[in-house]
């Protein structure tokens, strides 16, 4: 499968106009969750594909149409635009598709990753537990152990994305006793399995968005649908992480511009034109500060992505990327609900469901208080290093 490479900037204009004419008119239908809303979905898919504007961003052996993570955020940011483009644009399968493009074994790039690429399946990604610490690995409980080359996995995962409709989970389990960094596996688990169930879905703020809670009840799977080798678990979570926290964080870009150009529209309008609103300080104080929240994250995930793409550490840029995206879908979308005044509530605006995706965004990925406290020891851990270095320097002299 392979494609010609085309420039961002005109897959940026395709997709724009795509989602504006034919993904957000039918939002409304999408946001039902029911058969009705899949079949769309399902349609707007193919018709993406047989327009060019599928896995962009897939790897470029494999049928992606741009090379470089760099170039690739304004295309990012345009499939972002509606909550329901990445999922249409194949756009939610990127980071499947490259960890198992580099990290699967034969079987696994044959039976998963071949299906993904070609829209015929949808990933999920089983991290997350309801008796376990998040952000700190050791505590996770799920097991999946190794026994006459097949792997048994037990135990529970919550708050798992695309889950109702995956092909496959790759779930990150304690495959071993000993250090966490030497005891966590990834392995992948298709959701035919014996064993495997949907124990129920999670609505977040009071609408389903398709997180799940699963059950892993002695769910066997082959000893090479392991990702890398046993006991890799916690080196590809953190390869996961930096591609994949700046690629979320750029889809959120979309909705917060979109929410800021919902918010200037009523600003032009007739009826702000007849509340004068562009003549109110404190509206323009919100159009200033919006836009140099979403300035400022686009420059921010611009540095972590030219690190990512030179192969160098980019955690604490990637970090502080995802907490700018995070306030500025945030303060978008509270900004345009807060000019646009109870019809920015309603459910039938966009902004409502902007609004609690935007709340999401501070916990899935990594909670604020998480990150930033992780920077700020970084930080901290980096100008002591280079004080000592300094004095070092002087001692010498």
């Amino acid at each position: 499968m392979s494609h010609l490479a085309i420039s961002s900037a005109a897959l940026s204009r395709k997709l724009r106009q795509f989602v504006d004419t034919e993904i957000i008119p039918n939002e409304g239908i999408l946001a039902q969750g029911d058969n009705l809303a899949r079949e769309l979905t399902l349609d707007l898919t193919r018709r993406a594909q047989q327009a060019g504007l599928f896995g962009s961003f897939y790897p470029m052996h494999r049928g992606g149409r741009i090379a470089s993570l760099v170039e690739y955020l304004p295309v990012a940011e345009q499939e972002g635009r509606s909550e329901y483009g990445p999922g249409i644009f194949g756009a939610d399968a990127t980071l499947d598709a490259y960890m198992l493009s580099h990290h699967g074994s034969a079987s696994v790039k044959q039976r998963f990753l071949t299906p993904l690429l070609k829209g015929d399946a949808v990933s999920s990604y089983a991290m997350s537990e309801p008796d376990s610490i998040g952000s700190i690995p050791a505590t996770m409980q799920c097991q999946a152990r190794l026994k006459d080359g097949q792997w048994h996995v037990n135990g529970r995962k919550w708050f798992i994305c695309r889950a109702q409709l995956a092909s496959f989970a790759t779930v990150v389990a304690r495959s071993a006793d000993g250090p966490v960094n030497e005891s966590l596996s990834m392995v992948i688990v298709p959701t035919d399995a014996a064993g495997f169930k949907v124990v129920r879905p999670l609505p977040l703020l009071g609408r389903y968005q398709g997180q799940n809670e699963l059950l892993f009840n002695n769910v066997t799977v082959p000893e090479d649908y392991v990702l890398g080798s046993a006991g890799q678990g916690i080196a590809l979570m953190q390869k996961r992480l930096a591609l994949g926290r700046i690629l979320r964080s750029v889809q959120w870009l979309g909705l917060a511009q979109r929410s800021f150009e919902i918010m200037c529209e009523r600003i032009h309008s007739e009826r702000g034109e007849l509340a004068r609103l562009a003549d109110k300080q404190l509206v323009r104080a919100r159009v200033y500060q919006v836009y140099r929240a979403i300035t400022s994250a686009r420059c921010l995930l611009r540095e972590a992505a030219v690190k990512f793409d030179a192969g160098l550490p980019n955690s604490v840029e990637v970090n502080v990327a995802k907490l700018a995206a995070s306030d500025a879908v945030s303060e978008a979308a509270d900004s345009a609900i807060q000019i646009m005044g109870a019809e920015g509530l309603a459910d039938w605006s966009p902004l409502s469901g902007i609004y609690r995706a935007a709340r999401t965004t501070h916990i899935l990925d990594g909670a604020d208080d998480a990150l930033i406290s992780t920077v700020g020891k970084h930080l901290l851990q980096a100008h002591y290093a280079i004080q000592e270095t300094a004095d070092m320097n002087k001692a010498v002299a």
